[in-house]
């Protein structure tokens, strides 16, 4: 069975967070994986979520509130600035991360991710991920501004060094209307000589 989008990234990230981890939703919107990434990585884990619209960090707050989720940080700001806010001790247990690029659904369509600060984040979480973490990308480009979005992304990702990360591009290429795709950045566990 084909999974849709939004499953397959949930899938992705299901296979590579264990109860205890630190897990990052760099984009969260309304809260749906920020409470998802709770639930996965347990009581013991801890989830950093970040958004630069208040209106996202309310929807998030009210969305885990309504599920008696207390294993979260919800942060506004930008997450290429996501070192700031993580203590130490969880930056080096952080086990994966996801962005959904583009805007937030049910807001101002003007405020977008910008290929530069997703980026920096990407640059920067890579670097802390434990090996065998996962980055997912979900990247909404049929917005202004998505298309030098994606174009720097994958330009990013497939300069990466393959003993390092293996990067998987995920997506449904009969879709009309620029369907959304995955980029999914799975750490290794050892390098390879």
């Amino acid at each position: 069975m084909i999974k849709g989008i939004l499953q397959y990234a949930h899938t992705l990230l299901e296979e590579s967070l264990q109860p205890g981890d630190t897990a990052i939703d760099a984009t969260c919107g309304n809260g749906h994986d920020t409470l998802f990434l709770c639930q996965t990585v347990g009581a013991n884990g801890h989830v950093y979520a970040f958004d630069i619209q208040e209106q996202a960090i309310t929807n998030t707050a009210q969305r885990l509130a309504a599920a008696h989720q207390t294993n979260a940080t919800i942060i506004q700001d930008s997450h290429a600035n996501f070192v700031n806010h993580i203590p130490v001790d969880r930056l080096n247990r952080i086990g994966g991360a996801i962005f959904n690029l583009g805007y937030l659904p049910g807001s101002d369509k003007s405020v977008v991710t910008k290929g530069e600060s997703t980026i920096l984040a990407l640059e920067g979480i890579l670097e802390h991920l434990k090996p065998g973490g996962t980055i997912v990308l979900v990247v909404y480009h049929g917005h202004s501004g998505g298309k030098t979005e994606k174009d720097a992304l994958m330009h990013y990702v497939r300069s990466i060094d393959q003993q390092i990360c293996n990067v998987l591009y995920y997506g449904f290429v009969n879709q009309k209307n620029n369907p959304p795709f995955i980029l999914a950045l799975h750490k290794k566990a050892h390098q390879d000589h």
